[in-house]
């Protein structure tokens, strides 16, 4: 029994081997199954188990009935049992041959130690006539015929995969913009696209160069709904109906309406031709495109700001 246990052990472990080294890959996909696909991911491990369990069993009753035999029948004692012959001519071969005197070779003595002109083991020679097949296969589906992709094709389609999934991944990104996590853009690219959607649709009621019309004043620093990045997206995204504001998340994507909304407060402290009374409440928040302002009070209450441009 002892020999079944021992070849069970080695060949969980070199099973085992390939496994471990894959621990976190195993992990990461696991927890990506929900429950259903974990449930019957679990019976089927069960159901192998016990196959598994069934096979052992089956190998011990076999040995055992061997055994009774020989025990019965003292004419079978003489004869290999499988596991002899299964060893014999799959895995050392046939060893009392191999180390009969025909095998020594007279001119490799040394130190009293004589070396045998043995073959290959059985199944070293099965592996070396396994890797010439594989070989012959390879070579013919990959360079004969054509129909497997070579290393550098490999890698050119994961590149190309890559691509799309970072592409994907930036669509998804960009799409998810909302009043909540939206960031003021400074970028070139940013206030150029953002004045582009200003002029085409913001012009009409805000003047061209933001001085108010229709709408307020968006230089000043008051502002009737907030004055930071996120109040600013929120105003565009969903207009304000009572006051003729009307709204543009069905014109304009997320990206699109952080553009226009950076461009907007990258025109802070601007002068316009004719601008608008102010309107609204002083924003002291600082943004990040905003430039300082110093707050003074003149001699009739009225609140004046002075701008100084950084």
């Amino acid at each position: 029994m002892k020999k079944y246990l021992t070849f069970l052990a080695l060949c969980g472990l070199l099973f085992s081997t390939p496994v471990l080294g894959q621990t976190d890959s195993v992990t990461e996909g696991l927890g990506a199954l929900d429950s259903n696909q974990l449930a019957l991911l679990i019976i089927i491990g069960v159901v192998i188990g016990v196959i598994v369990l069934l096979l052992i069993l089956i190998i011990y009753l076999m040995s055992f009935i061997s055994a009774v035999f020989r025990k019965e029948n003292p004419e079978l004692a003489d004869e290999p049992s499988w596991w002899d012959s299964f060893k014999e001519r799959f895995v050392t071969g046939d060893i009392e041959e191999e180390q009969s005197s025909g095998k020594l070779m007279e001119d490799h003595s040394y130190d009293g130690i004589q070396e045998l002109d043995n073959f290959m083991p059985p199944w070293l020679q099965y592996v070396f006539s396994g890797t010439i097949i594989i070989a012959v296969v390879y070579f013919g589906y990959y360079t004969v015929l054509g129909f497997g992709m070579t290393g550098i094709e490999e890698y050119e389609e994961e590149i190309r995969i890559a691509a799309v999934e970072a592409e994907a991944r930036g669509v998804s990104s960009l799409a998810s913009i909302d009043e909540t996590n939206v960031e003021l853009d400074n970028s070139a690219a940013a206030i150029s696209t953002g004045k582009t959607i200003y002029d085409s649709n913001c012009a009409a009621c805000h003047a061209a160069d933001l001085g108010g019309g229709i709408g307020p004043n968006l230089t000043d620093q008051y502002w009737l709904h907030g004055g930071d990045i996120k109040d600013v997206f929120t105003v565009v995204k969903y207009g304000v109906i009572a006051k003729g504001m009307v709204p543009w998340e069905d014109q304009l994507s997320p990206t699109e309406i952080q553009d226009v909304s950076s461009y907007i407060l990258s025109m802070q402290g601007t002068t316009p031709a004719v601008a608008k009374e102010a309107q609204g409440e002083l924003y002291t928040g600082k943004s990040e495109a905003a430039p300082s302002v110093e707050s003074v009070e003149p001699a009739d209450s009225t609140a004046v700001t002075k701008v100084i441009a950084e």
